[in-house]
């Protein structure tokens, strides 16, 4: 079996962890660390109590979250304690990555959406922090069949605002809770925007910019990377690995 730190040092390295900026409670990397042996790899999108103890449930000793234990608190009382508790019993490690995840060139949520939909060839775009978060495609798609491949794709239809023309010229693709950039991808040049969720005001905004904007859930916009990191490390230390869907329908 692989140990733990080989695994995550090769993780790290991998998803440039340690260089990349993200939100004060994003807290990337190794979180929870276990006994040290890696039998069975789960990845899930969050780091949720019914997650945890199903994936303790199912004999998981390292689990890949893109959104990790510390988001909301660093009190470890309530459901934080449950959640140490029931995962330190079982022997298992977590490990998060939120921001690193997202942009990886290979492995990221945005890049992957993008193929998913057909689209390859996009630019990095929309900077975060210092760094570009998303991807940007010149295509001719129509607004309606743009709409079905993301239904095929994410298992349901897209929310669309369609503020734009009803033949694309610019994509844009920021996965999660993107929407509130509507208008940096209107200056970015960009008629249709793709992304997970976004505030009320979002939906006006992209129709005054002249922007189509599909939001296609922040959850299901953001499975694709912890399943490609988690099969990744499958094959290379050769472990199996298995999804944990537990869907927010936001």
């Amino acid at each position: 079996m692989p140990s733990l730190a080989e695994i995550v040092a090769h993780t790290d390295r991998l998803l440039s962890t340690a260089v990349i900026a993200d939100y004060p409670g994003a807290h990337n990397g190794l979180q929870l660390q276990n006994s040290g042996a890696v039998h069975k790899i789960g990845a899930a999108v969050d780091a949720c109590e019914p997650v945890i103890a199903e994936a303790v449930k199912r004999g998981i000793t390292l689990l890949i979250v893109h959104h990790g234990l510390f988001w909301t608190s660093q009190r470890h009382v309530g459901a934080a304690y449950r959640k140490l508790r029931d995962a330190i019993k079982g022997d298992m490690a977590i490990y998060s990555s939120h921001l690193p995840l997202d942009l990886h060139a290979e492995l990221g949520n945005s890049v992957l959406l993008a193929r998913a939909v057909g689209l390859e060839g996009g630019e990095p775009a929309f900077p975060f922090k210092g760094q570009p978060i998303g991807l940007k495609f010149t295509a001719s798609v129509s607004r309606d069949e743009l709409a079905e491949r993301l239904a095929r794709v994410l298992g349901t239809a897209a929310h669309l605002c369609p503020g734009g023309p009803a033949q694309t010229r610019c994509i844009g693709i920021v996965t999660g809770g993107a929407g509130t950039e509507i208008a940096e991808a209107a200056k970015a040049g960009v008629d249709t925007f793709i992304t997970g969720e976004g505030p009320h005001w979002s939906y006006t905004l992209a129709e005054e910019l002249g922007l189509n904007l599909f939001y296609g859930g922040h959850y299901a916009t953001e499975t694709f990377g912890v399943k490609a990191l988690a099969e990744h490390l499958s094959v290379k230390f050769g472990v199996p690995w298995e999804f944990l869907d537990h869907p927010t329908g936001l």
